[in-house]
């Protein structure tokens, strides 16, 4: 298992393929207007996912559907139960359950379930849980599928005999970590626990938070795990799904094998809907330790999921605040200025919904300066409506939006699972398209006039600590339980994981063998071309016609380090602006020619290089490179855009000032690079360096470093190389300006001795740690054999310090450590955030892994190692981004198109003593910055324990 993922309400999965279209929509569409409804209606009809679904006798719903592209299968288990199943006292259950399943059953043994996926050449196990469900999968070799059936089987028949209470008392730690890490640790966190409280009653299972409290999961007991397994853990309550590179009567006979003999549990009797019964308009606020800037978050109740007006909701949600001409954009952001960004998203659950605007005030600035410009912004849509052009550009994003959701099979398995789950058909995604394309413009404002204009609606105010005068007038304050920081608290629990002292469930026949591998698969080796622009722009692609969409990514050597200390942000400034506009369209027209063909731009600044990056449907290809094109060589150089860059980056700025995560790397940089280096810095720099960038620094930037002889370009997916060349050439010929100078920067500082670094956050609830040293440049030849003696260490859930840390100590939710590195410079780290009151303890634990990692590395490690990065290779170009990743790394560090097979054979030679030299060339334990971001009264004095002297103070966020 990598790190199981919860959701707050709304429903955040945190997975790169959620349910379609459950979250807001993103505008990108095919012009003119009427094309782009007749593409949106081809594309609903298109859209196809074949399967079979059948239901075993025990009630098991499964699904198959085969994707023979490349050697890889998963496997999905949905199961209908979340946290709105739980009662009163045990909110957080169905969350702490999910992490439990991972940990054991009686024939794969504590652990061996994420054993078996590293093993065998899997990406990790995981899983998330939401209100209404929880869902757990993996992708493997495609010759795994029967080992894969049979542990997932074993967890849902053959897993509650071996839970214990000290299993559970030692989860419990984990999942509290997990708390404090996403939501007491974190700036406006305590926000969703506000809104749930406020928008539901006691008895009403959206109340709770997915996460449940501290207090909650401190009383969880074997008996209630006992009964919440045997209620809502049982075949019919469970859909199971297989997608991928399998023989479908295979695949049957695993699953009545495996699962067939599982019983069938009691029905679960579905919820009715039931709607927030919030009568009146209600605001409340907080005072929040980690916010630097006051934010407001509207809330009004709407629908469930699938409810008919769910679709004309989602548009409206996308449609006010999606873009430049969007009319909350326009009031907000553009005329009044006072905010730097809006969100506004429709959230659904199966049985309630709520459709939320969240935006960010100025600092020191009350948030009732918003009230008028969010009244003005409503009162422009409900003057002008949602003109029918933009109405066609969302419907007609669903078809990229499809076809980047279904690359992978583990998204697909994710996909068919879940509408299985709720609807009991796993095509259902053709109904949700069909409903969202019959939304009408006419219905868009009647949802509208439905939910939103003059209804109750919910406020809150999350301001800095200290400014209650900024909160709203009239707003309560919200009632929430803080924890304290208690030295000795939560002590880790001692037992063994590994006794076995139950009785084995009976079956038909030796559950506890492992099924041998399938049939060899023959290992994908996508063939790239290469070739070189007119204007010197060397291009690296691969041709893939699995679905109809490009990847494009071409980059610049105009990265930070071309910038000057004395105005960090000019790099990155220079980026953002390239989307502003160009000579011959506005910022607004700019964002809708690129939406009106689907596609979808982005400009990103890296230390090295600038990077323009996108996708498009193949046969808008030529037409989105042209729009690319026009925003390089013809920016625009708006005044009034570029001010407002500024506030929403001086935003940035003041709200990473307190996030601990910010500030580790903030402070860490600082510490490898002096005053007077560009890498001293962040992205933007300092708050009071940012006030004398002029938009003429920004001009004169990309004049001398915006040039093509340093560019390189990638390109995968539906077109061949003369496609490429044929969208590209006319930028090759408007595109010629002078090659730049090389630049060399000086190498960070040397770390020869380790010492603690403390940054004080009074009152955090973690502390997050960041250990780092200069180590080896990705063109390095031991590049690729550091990485793979990494995985072990820290580049897995089965890791060492992830399962020390975080399995048996319960100190962390997650820790990890990688060598990341380009052809310039390069890094070894480990990071994490653990509990407060084990900071010492968790740097020992992390000094003595690492530091011992050589002397006790054995040949069952070389071993299991190898066979699974070796093994891993089947998994690792299968999706459109897979494949840029794979040419991108060809072309920006001039590896050989066959380097992954050089590796592999690297790799598969390594010894033990290899190994051993490695670990003490690039991880010496006693050189390294050790960075620690917490309370500094109740956690720096017990570093001095390390032995690397007393902890230098770095800062603090408190006032002075």
């Amino acid at each position: 298992m990598t790190f199981s993922h919860f959701s707050f309400r709304p429903v955040f999965t945190g997975l790169a393929a959620v349910s379609l279209l459950s979250a807001p929509l993103v505008l990108s569409a095919c012009s003119p207007a009427t094309d782009s409804a007749q593409s949106a209606k081809d594309a609903t009809s298109a859209l196809t996912l074949d399967f079979e679904k059948y239901t075993l006798d025990n009630g098991l719903d499964v699904v198959l559907h085969v994707d023979r592209s490349d050697p890889i299968v998963a496997i999905n288990l949905a199961v209908h139960v979340g946290s709105a199943r739980e009662v009163t006292g045990r909110t957080g259950f169905a969350h702490l359950f999910e992490h439990l399943l991972f940990l054991d059953s009686e024939n794969l043994g504590y652990g061996g379930l994420d054993e078996m996926n590293t093993r065998i050449g899997g990406e990790g196990t995981n899983g998330f849980t939401t209100n209404d469900m929880t869902q757990y999968f993996q992708a493997v070799p495609a010759d795994a599928l029967e080992k894969v059936v049979w542990a997932e089987a074993d967890k849902l028949g053959y897993f509650i005999n071996t839970v214990t209470q000290g299993v559970i008392d030692n989860e419990k730690q984990v999942v509290k970590n997990e708390k404090r890490q996403r939501v007491d640790n974190v700036p406006y966190g305590h926000n969703w626990y506000i809104i749930g409280k406020a928008l539901y009653p006691t008895d009403h299972p959206y109340n709770w938070q997915v996460i449940g409290s501290l207090a909650d999961l401190d009383a969880a007991t074997l008996d209630d795990v006992k009964d919440f397994y045997k209620r809502w853990y049982v075949p019919n309550n469970v859909t199971v799904t297989i997608t991928g590179d399998f023989d479908p009567s295979e695949a049957k006979a695993y699953v009545e094998k495996y699962f067939g003999e599982i019983p069938r549990g009691p029905l679960a009797e579905p919820y009715p809907a039931r709607a927030s019964n919030l009568t009146e308009t209600t605001s409340l606020y907080y005072e929040d330790n980690f916010a630097k800037l006051p934010q407001f978050t509207a809330v009004w109740p709407t629908v469930e999921k699938y409810h008919p007006d769910s679709y004309a909701l989602d548009i409206l949600s996308t449609y006010l605040t999606d873009g430049k001409s969007a009319p909350l954009n326009e009031v907000l952001i553009d005329e009044t200025k006072v905010t730097s960004g809006v969100t506004t998203f429709h959230n659904q659950a199966e049985i309630a919904g709520e459709f939320y605007l969240i935006m960010r005030g100025e600092e020191g600035q009350p948030l009732e300066r918003l009230s008028q410009p969010i009244a003005d912004g409503f009162a422009r849509f409900e003057e002008n409506g949602i003109p029918q052009a933009a109405l066609d550009r969302i419907k007609a994003s669903l078809e990229v939006g499809f076809y980047n959701e279904i690359q992978s099979v583990l998204g697909k398995a994710i996909q068919l699972g879940e509408d299985n789950l709720f609807t009991g058909d796993p095509g259902f995604y053709k109904t949700r398209l069909a409903g969202l394309n019959a939304v009408t413009t006419e219905d868009v404002m009647r949802v509208y006039n439905a939910y939103i204009k003059d209804r109750p609606r919910l406020y809150t105010s999350v301001v800095p600590a200290g400014q209650a005068d900024l909160v709203l007038d009239g707003a309560v304050k919200a009632d929430i339980v803080e924890e304290k920081i208690v030295p000795g608290a939560d002590a880790a629990v001692e037992f063994d994981p590994t006794a076995r002292t139950f009785t084995p469930t009976p079956s038909s026949f030796d559950r506890t063998v492992e099924p041998d591998f399938g049939a060899a698969y023959t290992l994908p080796s996508p063939q790239v071309w290469t070739g070189e622009l007119s204007n010197g722009v060397s291009v690296h692609g691969i041709e893939s016609r699995e679905t109809p969409l490009v990847y494009f990514s071409m980059t610049i050597d105009a990265g930070r380090k071309r910038g000057d200390v004395a105005k960090p942000a000019v790099p990155a400034l220079t980026a953002d602006m390239m989307l502003k506009g160009t000579e011959n369209k506005s910022t607004a027209e700019l964002e809708d020619a690129i939406k009106s063909l689907g596609s979808d731009v982005s400009v990103n600044i890296g230390s090295e290089t600038v990077s323009i990056s996108g996708n498009s449907l193949a046969r808008n290809f030529d037409a989105t490179i042209a729009l690319v094109t026009e925003f390089l060589t013809e920016p625009a150089w708006d005044a009034e855009e570029f001010e407002l860059l500024k506030i929403k980056t001086l935003n940035a700025i003041k709200t990473a000032e307190a996030d601990p995560g910010s500030i580790s790397r903030r402070e860490t940089a600082k510490l490898l690079y002096p005053e007077d280096h560009i890498y001293h810095y962040t992205t933007y720099g300092p708050e009071e360096a940012l006030g004398d960038v002029t938009l003429d620094d920004l001009k004169a930037f990309h004049r001398d470093y915006y040039a093509p002889a340093s560019a390189k370009l990638k390109v995968v997916g539906a077109v061949d190389k003369a496609d490429v060349k044929r969208a590209f050439s006319p930028m090759a010929s408007a595109w010629n300006t002078v090659t730049m100078r090389p630049i060399t920067l000086a190498p960070p500082n040397e770390v020869t001795e380790s010492k603690v670094y403390f940054f004080d956050v009074p009152g955090a609830k973690q502390s997050t740690l960041r250990i780092q040293r200069p180590s080896l440049l990705a063109t390095d030849p031991d590049f690729p054999l550091v990485e793979a003696i990494n995985f072990p260490l820290g580049g897995i859930y089965t890791s060492r310090l992830n399962n020390t840390l975080r399995v048996e100590k319960g100190y962390t939710y997650g820790i990890g450590s990688r060598f990341s590195a380009s052809d310039e410079r390069g890094f070894f780290f480990i990071g994490s955030s653990v509990r407060s009151n084990v900071t010492t303890e968790s740097l020992e634990l992390i000094k003595d892994i690492v530091g011992n990692y050589g002397t006790t590395f054995s040949e069952d490690d070389l071993s299991v190692m190898k066979d699974a990065l070796l093994r891993g290779q089947a998994l690792k170009t299968e999706t459109l981004s897979d494949k840029l990743s794979l040419v991108s790394q060809i072309s920006n560090y001039g590896y050989a198109p066959d380097f992954k097979a050089v590796n592999a054979e690297r790799i598969a030679n390594m010894t033990v003593d290899d190994v051993k030299a490695l670990v003490e060339k690039y991880m010496p334990v006693d050189a390294m910055n050790y960075v620690v971001v917490g309370d500094a009264q109740t956690q720096a004095e017990g570093t001095a324990r390390l032995g690397f002297g007393e902890p230098v103070m770095i800062g603090s966020t408190k006032e002075e």
